[in-house]
C-alpha cells in the first residue's frame, strides 16, 4: 500500500487488516488461490471475514476519514456482489473438473472411458 495515499501510520495499519480479510475472503471464493496454486470455496469463511469489515466500519463509524470510508465501503461492496456470484462460479469449476477427469479418464483407459457415436452409418 502506497504511504502517499494514507494520511498516517494508523490509517496504513488499518488497511493492511483490511486488506488480509479481504484477500481471506477472496481466497475463499476461488477469485485468488492459495500459496500452493490450489483454488478453495469456503463461504462460511467469505461471510466471517465479510461480516468482520462490516463490524469495523460500523465501530470506526465517524472516526474514518472520508478517503478512508470510500475505500472501506467499496471493498465491503465489492466482496459482497463477489458472495453472490461465487455459487455459480464454483458450479461452473465443479463442471469444468468433471469434464477434464472424463477425458483424461478417456486418454488413459480409453475401452471404459466414454463414447460417442458419431455415425450410424455401416460400412
Amino acid at each position: 500500500m502506497s504511504q502517499e495515499f494514507f494520511d498516517d501510520d494508523d490509517s496504513i495499519h488499518l488497511f493492511q487488516l483490511v486488506h488480509m480479510l479481504q484477500r481471506s475472503a477472496m481466497m475463499h471464493m476461488g477469485l485468488l488461490q492459495d500459496s500452493e496454486g490450489r483454488v478453495h470455496y469456503n463461504l462460511g469463511e467469505t461471510k466471517a471475514a465479510i461480516d468482520t469489515l462490516s463490524m469495523l466500519k460500523t465501530k470506526m463509524k465517524g472516526n474514518l476519514s472520508s478517503k478512508e470510508g470510500t475505500m472501506l465501503n467499496g471493498i465491503i461492496s465489492e466482496l459482497q456482489l463477489q458472495f453472490v456470484k461465487a455459487p455459480s462460479r464454483q458450479r461452473a469449476l465443479e463442471d469444468q473438473v468433471s469434464e477434464s477427469e472424463a477425458i483424461r479418464e478417456t486418454f488413459t483407459n480409453p475401452k471404459e472411458g466414454p463414447s460417442e457415436i458419431i455415425s450410424d452409418e455401416e460400412e
